[in-house]
């Protein structure tokens, strides 16, 4: 046999060597080596050693990033086709964060053809996954082959990218590029974005875009008009503020002419219209300019007004009318054409916005019937509070419309019903099919994890065997199926994972403790996290010595309660299998159980220990803990200072410590406000539906989270309040406190959450309008509650047509601001909604403490307006009852 190995495969081994040691520089030399066939012959074994590196998933990291480069680099001198190579080039396996060699590269390229090397770039501009980390290399590329630089947004991304984080400064590194005059218009055209246009935002930066574009612009480099009219087109694209700020900046450092801005009118008139806040003001203020040169007529002006008087920003309708007023001072002939656009402001939600309007109309209306009935039929949509004013001016084609006079009817949303549980599923492979689900998914409903707990379960009991011959190839890649990879991460198994294990007997090699934590707990996320593992620990431990047939604990409904008939049921059927229930698993579902007395008589008829337990918790023994309100001062943080705010502490639950497994033993603590919250990461439903009876002491221990989002910049700590809030038990004052702080949280996406609540509440006749209307006074006064926010979400609530319970609150929180030492500013929006909803409702209840007095100050400021119009309508539904009952 011939031993002896030719010239050819030695070079070519000699390549795969130093591709496996990743020694990249050493390629050019070895690879000129080869001839075509051999190269054929390379690129062969190149890609068995590509399929070895990702054959070793992710544990084989390091291998990965030292031979990549070099296996990038010697299969792209391998492909005698630009296609081919650039998809081994670009092939997202081999680059993971790493950027290629590209001086290595372009030497192992170097024989290749101009044409060739072109076509090459342009495929690599074309591949939006790895276009802007290869930026430089295309750019390479294009200088050899001498071809224009491609233009494809990941392309104009890199390029934007490499002279901005180059060492020289951004309008230097423009001028120097031989690619801004092909790239700059392109700016404007990418489907998203160029992130680096607004990294800078101080114009004496010298990495500023925008100055460094005019600067582009003044020495001729770019066209002038193509980056106006690219800035104006990109900004009626639309997008967030924070998208079109970079354009507008540029917009305004070109200091565009009157003649400029003059040409693009037509494009202002729709940013007015539909343009972010700041862009929209921004067009506004330069049509003002060219309405004051006469260089807008009244029908451009009119289409502008149609547009902005409809938005809802106070601040930019308020602009729009005045901008009116001084064209009719002005152009006294324009009347017939700008006030019929009135019309719109007539039904703004600001009364002092619709009271402008009208004035407006008052000083330039004209004698003409066709306009005064158009007029009149746009008034309809007036406050009452303008409503008598409008028939003065423009006659009784101006008064109520008909169906305002119909008897108001209060809209709540549908009290939420209880969801039963679908049972469990009925054979194993159904079974298998829901675990697998519930393990590889990150979130997961009350119902699917109860369910595949549940089904685990049963069938582990009917026939163990045939279960995990069924499950275990469901679960093939999980880790802790692997020896090997169990031995290296193995730290124990978390959630249904655990259970299925057990099924499977793969239990990792270093075993899980059954008590996550050994100390005590402040947060009541590990509590439940403890208990709930404790119950999973428990099932799986039963099902590898004695499979129980069923769960007690598991729920009836969606949100994790237990019809205590059915628990008497499970009980019973548990007595005459001769079952004795598990010790965790009674716990749980005795704090899911509704706590209702009929069901008492047969929990106690049972004649178990079990059955005397739950006849036991149905009374007494399972009322919910004492909760203690006070009054926590004000604590200074890094940042600042924590104001004073209203916080709860629960009492110990003695029953739980005294007669629980010793997992539950933390959620018996008695536990104070200021105990810290780490929050372990549970879903909120499934920690809900581990107490689902209790919502007050959930709410106490809720109560932290939500006033870190009224009083600091928190977020997201309101996400439970609505479960919380259709939860069981009783809504005493934890629950509305909850809800009051809520309603003054930070973030607009969080006050929904609280309105939810609030209406839920409402529509299970549950709400307690005094009560809550008491916190938010306190609140108020305490500066844990801004008027501003609360203004935002009772508007909101009483939008949904909830106006009666909207002041029912509202007629307890005014008070409080208006004879308090409440922060004043918000207090305007407030007596605004309540106004609103008096007069939608037709509500004639007492006048709120100090309302008189408050609409008896001197001034127009919007508190006293608004304090006027409130009385007003109070007193008018009071002189009319039977439009009390609206």
């Amino acid at each position: 046999m011939n031993l002896t190995t030719t010239p050819g495969q030695a070079s070519i081994d000699g390549v795969l060597a130093a591709v496996r040691k990743g020694r990249t520089a050493e390629l050019p030399g070895l690879l000129k080596l080869l001839d075509r066939t051999q190269r054929r012959e390379l690129l062969v074994g190149l890609k068995e050693l590509r399929a070895e590196l990702r054959a070793q998933g992710w544990d084989g990291w390091q291998q990965r990033d030292l031979r990549s480069p070099a296996l990038v680099v010697a299969g792209a001198g391998c492909h005698t086709g630009a296609a081919a190579a650039a998809a081994w080039i670009g092939a997202r396996d081999m680059r993971r964060w790493q950027q290629v060699p590209v001086g290595v590269l372009l030497d192992v390229l170097a024989d290749r053809g101009a044409g060739w090397l072109g076509d090459l770039a342009h495929r690599l501009a074309a591949r939006a996954s790895t276009v802007e980390q290869d930026y430089p290399l295309i750019s390479e590329l294009v200088r050899l082959a001498g071809c224009p630089m491609p233009t494809t947004d990941g392309c104009v991304e890199g390029w934007a990218a490499a002279v901005a984080t180059s060492r020289t400064p951004l309008a230097l590194a423009l001028r120097r590029d031989p690619h801004v005059g092909a790239l700059v218009p392109c700016l404007f055209e990418t489907a998203e974005p160029v992130r680096f246009l607004g990294w800078s935002c101080d114009p004496d930066d010298p990495d500023h875009w925008p100055t460094a574009l005019a600067g582009l612009a003044t020495d001729g480099i770019v066209d002038r008009a193509v980056l106006l009219d690219g800035c104006t087109a990109r900004l009626l694209r639309g997008g967030k503020y924070n998208q079109l700020k970079p354009y507008q900046a540029i917009w305004q450092a070109l200091r565009p002419t009157a003649e400029e801005e003059r040409e693009r009118a037509a494009d202002w008139i729709a940013l007015t219209a539909d343009a972010p806040s700041p862009v929209a003001g921004y067009a506004q203020q330069i049509l003002a300019r060219l309405a004051a040169a006469g260089h807008l007529t009244p029908g451009l002006l009119a289409e502008m007004s149609a547009a902005v008087l409809f938005r809802p920003e106070k601040k930019l309708v308020r602009a729009q009318l005045v901008l009116i007023g001084k064209e009719l001072r002005r152009d006294p002939a324009a009347a017939p054409e700008l006030l019929p656009v009135l019309g719109e402001a007539f039904g703004h939600p600001d009364t002092d916005i619709q009271e402008r309007a009208l004035k407006l109309t008052a000083l330039h209306l004209t004698d003409d019937p066709a306009l005064h009935a158009e007029l009149a039929e746009q008034a309809r949509s007036l406050s009452p509070a303008h409503r008598a004013r409008a028939v003065e001016l423009l006659g009784q084609d101006a008064a109520a419309p008909a169906e305002e006079t119909a008897p108001y009817r209060e809209i709540l949303p549908p009290p939420p019903a209880e969801v039963p549980l679908a049972p469990a599923p009925g054979t194993a492979a159904e079974t298998v099919e829901l675990v697998a689900a519930v393990i590889n998914s990150r979130t997961t409903t009350v119902e699917e994890f109860e369910r595949a707990l549940d089904g685990l379960v049963r069938h582990a009991h009917r026939d163990r065997a045939a279960l995990a011959e069924t499950l275990r190839p469901a679960l093939a890649d999980q880790w802790w199926l692997d020896p090997a990879r169990s031995r290296r991460y193995g730290g124990g198994l978390s959630g249904l994972a655990h259970v299925a294990a057990a099924v499977l007997d793969a239990h990792p090699t270093r075993e899980q403790p059954e008590a996550l934590v050994s100390w005590r707990s402040d947060c009541h996320h590990t509590a439940f996290t403890v208990a709930r593992h404790a119950r999973l620990v428990e099932a799986a431990r039963h099902i590898t010595t004695r499979p129980l047939p069923f769960l007690l604990a598991t729920p009836t409904g969606q949100t994790g309660t237990l019809d205590p008939r059915v628990l008497v049921e499970r009980l019973a059927a548990y007595r005459g299998l001769g079952e004795q229930p598990a010790p965790v698993d009674f716990a749980q579902a005795l704090l899911r159980v509704r706590r209702d007395p009929a069901a008492l008589p047969a929990a106690a008829a049972l004649g178990t220990p079990q059955g005397d337990r739950l006849a036991a918790w149905l009374g007494e023994a399972g009322e919910p803990a004492a909760v203690t309100r006070r009054t926590a001062s004000a604590v200074p943080y890094a940042y600042g200072e924590t104001p004073a705010h209203l916080v709860l502490d629960t009492a110990e639950r003695t029953t739980l410590l005294r007669e629980f497994p010793a997992p539950f033993h933390e959620l018996a603590q008695a536990r104070k406000a200021t105990d810290r919250c780490w929050d372990g990461g549970e879903d909120d439903a499934l920690l809900i539906a581990a107490w689902p009876e209790d919502r007050e002491t959930l709410a106490a221990w809720w109560l932290p989270g939500v006033t870190a989002c009224a009083v600091h910049e928190g977020r997201g700590g309101l996400a439970a309040l609505p479960e919380l809030a259709a939860a069981g038990g009783p809504a005493g004052p934890a629950l509305h406190l909850a809800v009051a702080t809520g309603l003054g949280a930070r973030h607009p996406e969080d006050r929904l959450r609280a309105v939810d609540a609030l209406l839920t509440l409402a529509a299970r006749e549950e709400l307690d309008a005094g009560r809550l209307g008491g916190d938010l006074g306190e609140l108020l006064n305490l500066g844990t509650v801004k008027p501003n926010r609360l203004a935002d979400s009772l508007r909101t609530a009483a939008a949904t047509g909830a106006c009666t319970t909207t002041w029912a609150v509202l007629a307890a929180v005014l008070p409080a601001l208006l004879t308090g030492t409440a922060d004043p500013r918000g207090t305007g929006d407030l007596l605004a909604t309540a106004a609103d909803c008096v007069e939608q409702s037709g509500a004639a209840s007492p006048e709120p403490t100090g309302l008189a007095a408050a609409a008896s100050r001197p001034g127009r400021s919007r508190l006293v307006t608004q304090a006027s119009r409130l009385r007003d309508a109070l007193r008018r539904n009071a002189e009319a009852p039977a439009a009390g009952g609206r």
